[in-house]
């Protein structure tokens, strides 16, 4: 069973860790790029926050399609 992921400002991710999710609570540019692993092949599910996605959207586009955990992006 693959792990859920959760990336985004502190303040709005960090509930999901009592869920038993890896919360990598990232507040800027470059905390998300840093938060984003480099192996997402045992990710099930990825919940970002809106900015976390928008910095994100070029990366997330080029993971394999085969391997792409669901992507979930909060409201």
């Amino acid at each position: 069973m693959g792990r859920v992921l959760v990336i985004g400002e502190r303040a709005r991710v960090a509930g999901f860790a009592l869920a038993g999710a890896d919360v990598r609570p990232a507040d800027d540019a470059a905390a998300v790029s840093r938060a984003w692993p480099t192996d997402i092949s045992d990710v099930a599910v990825v919940v970002l926050t809106p900015q976390a996605a928008a910095i994100l959207g070029s990366q997330l586009a080029q993971a394999p399609t085969p391997s792409r955990p669901l992507l979930v992006v909060l409201p």
